[in-house]
């Protein structure tokens, strides 16, 4: 029978001494920061990232970090098949995800396509960073693709053409959101800028 127990991490504001720049970290089961990840976050201030975009990633490397601590991994050893793993971990319920329930395949997903691209891309930039640090990480989400027909093309495309350029492993396809349209109070406007026209 495996154990499972209770994952406590929680992502904390912080603020930067010295220039009072507020940020965010991931605080372990033992309260301490997760040295990489806030590292990471740490960086991610220093160059200018919004403050939205640091708080969503540091939820982002949360969840990853519940994951690999409820798998007993270690971030540095983790493989290509445990983020596809996490991919579908992600989408299952809070209570399944903890292993206490068993969840059924007919239960829709958590989190939608888009929020898991987005958890993906928070993960691939730390692994990335790692690497650039010197860390022992391999590309863990990108592969090399050799540029082809259509789509997006990397800055200076037209200088490598033919060479090999990162891109994300994994990725899910997320449903295009049509824009939303307000007609509330769009008759009212009409009605009183016509009315404007006619007295003049």
């Amino acid at each position: 029978m495996t154990e499972f127990k209770e994952e406590t991490m929680l992502v904390n504001p912080v603020v930067i001494p010295g220039s009072g720049t507020r940020s965010w970290t991931v605080l372990g089961d033992d309260d301490v920061p997760v040295v990489p990840v806030d590292r990471f976050l740490a960086y991610l201030t220093d160059i200018g990232r919004s403050p939205n975009t640091v708080k969503a990633y540091a939820h982002d490397l949360k969840n990853y970090w519940e994951f690999i601590s409820f798998r007993s991994l270690d971030w540095r050893e983790a493989r290509l098949e445990d983020i596809g793993e996490f991919v579908a971990w992600l989408q299952l319920p809070p209570a399944g995800r903890s292993g206490a329930v068993a969840v059924l395949p007919s239960v829709t997903a958590e989190v939608a396509a888009s929020t898991v691209n987005r958890k993906l891309a928070a993960v691939s930039a730390f692994y990335a960073h790692q690497a650039r640090n010197g860390a022992g990480v391999g590309d863990l989400l990108a592969v090399w693709r050799t540029g082809g027909r259509g789509g997006w093309k990397p800055f200076l495309h037209h200088v490598s053409k033919g060479k090999p350029y990162r891109g994300r492993a994994i990725s899910l396809k997320a449903p295009k959101k049509l824009p939303r349209m307000k007609i509330i109070g769009r008759r009212s406007k009409i009605r009183s800028a016509s009315r404007g026209a006619s007295l003049t």
